[in-house]
């Protein structure tokens, strides 16, 4: 019988969620795998060492809320988890705040703050806590750990975080956060048996995928980030806008006389790749593409990633090394050519050949600034902050029937 940590991963239609084995050589990948297409059509998938095991999918216009969703899911961990206990859950929580800057046990209190957040992460928070609260409410004995997308940039000055808006409202909370933060935590963790000088150095981590940002590592610490007070700001994304001129919204709404909600979808779903593209979000589709609306969409996102690599540099005085993770960052060499060639002027020089063949290292070996392409592991770093929190070992292990034998379905 082994411990498990469980890590969840709550979206606006779907759960991920994975299983890690807690042994005396560290976390061991287990079963993982999603529920995905609550409100269309459900799906869900367990696998294990890449391999599918056990699937499913409701038909008939059946939907599922979240909470029924999590409710199957916690059926099929119980009957996959006879033989191992379940010890601890840790959750992906996108937003923080300013209290929250470190992984935190969850209870209802904490719960209760978190949710005060959600104006600031209207379409990413909600869905991070409902799971939690099924958890409080069914099992309040197995321990929840929150893990926040914010706290990797708690470390950035105030200069970088603060938003030159009245005391009052950045006493409120008005301020510039950062988001992606354990994807980059994670990265900053695997740098330096990668690469030990661009670890202790200046490294601009770039995030791509359908939602981008780009960190400023200074000796692995964020310093600066793209994103802002919220996951809208920084690179145009799938479809996010990106930065935008506040002077836009304001004609939006006085001239265009559109009302918020209307607003939010505009600039959180109809914005971004697919606005441009006016075809789709996903950058596979648009690399395939030879129209001139797919390719003008690829444009503004290198552009923009060449803009914000530029000011990420001046913001650490200096760059030695770049890294590409994300879907897009660890697919896509045709983007990760792109931008290392308009990045020739700060020193980055690229091995065609390496990029092309998926080389760790993808820059020549005579590049003063080297170029990496690392694959992000959030779920792995949720479940290091869960042990961490819990303080869970082999050693501690008491023999205890499995909590997880305790979720009834």
């Amino acid at each position: 019988m082994s411990d498990q940590i469980g890590v969840l991963n709550s979206g606006s239609s779907s759960i991920k969620y994975s299983l890690f084995a807690i042994g005396g050589d560290g976390l061991r990948p287990g079963i993982r795998g999603q529920i995905e297409g609550l409100f269309t059509n459900p799906h869900f998938v367990a696998k294990l060492d890449g391999k599918t095991i056990a699937e499913k999918s409701w038909s008939g216009g059946i939907t599922l809320t979240h909470r029924e969703a999590m409710e199957y899911l916690l059926v099929y961990l119980r009957n996959a988890l006879r033989d191992s206990k379940l010890v601890g859950i840790g959750h992906r929580i996108v937003h923080g705040g300013l209290k929250y800057t470190a992984p935190v046990l969850l209870d209802s209190a904490v719960v209760d703050e978190l949710e005060k957040l959600i104006p600031m992460a209207p379409l990413h928070q909600p869905y991070n806590l409902e799971p939690i609260r099924l958890g409080l409410e069914r099992r309040p004995d197995l321990p929840q750990v929150g893990c926040f997308d914010t706290e990797f940039h708690s470390t950035c000055p105030e200069v970088a975080q603060i938003i030159p808006l009245p005391l009052r409202l950045r006493e409120a909370g008005v301020r510039r956060y950062g988001f992606h933060g354990l994807s980059y935590a994670y990265i900053a963790s695997a740098l330096p048996a990668v690469d030990g000088e661009a670890a202790a150095g200046k490294t601009v981590v770039m995030h791509l995928g359908n939602g981008s940002s780009m960190c400023a590592l200074k000796a692995s610490r964020s310093v600066a980030t793209t994103m802002g007070f919220s996951a809208l700001d920084g690179l145009p994304m799938g479809t996010r806008c990106g930065s935008l001129d506040p002077g836009a919204i304001l004609f939006l709404l006085q001239h265009e006389k559109m009302q918020v909600k209307d607003l939010e979808r505009l600039l959180y779903k109809e914005s971004g790749l697919v606005a441009l593209s006016g075809m789709s979000s996903d950058m596979r589709t648009l690399l395939e593409s030879s129209h001139a609306e797919a390719m003008l969409a690829i444009d503004v996102f290198v552009y923009r990633i060449g803009r914000e690599l530029g000011s990420l540099a001046a913001a650490m005085g200096g760059l030695d090394a770049i890294v590409f993770t994300g879907g897009i960052g660890e697919n896509a060499a045709a983007i990760r050519a792109r931008v290392c060639r308009d990045a020739a002027w700060l020193g980055v020089e690229l091995d065609e050949d390496a990029n092309r063949t998926g080389a760790a290292r993808i820059s020549t070996s005579s590049s003063r600034v080297a170029a990496w392409v690392i694959a992000t592991n959030e779920e792995l770093m949720i479940a290091r902050h869960t042990q961490q929190v819990l303080n869970l070992n082999e050693e501690a292990r008491d023999g205890s029937p499995s909590s997880a034998a305790g979720f009834k379905g």
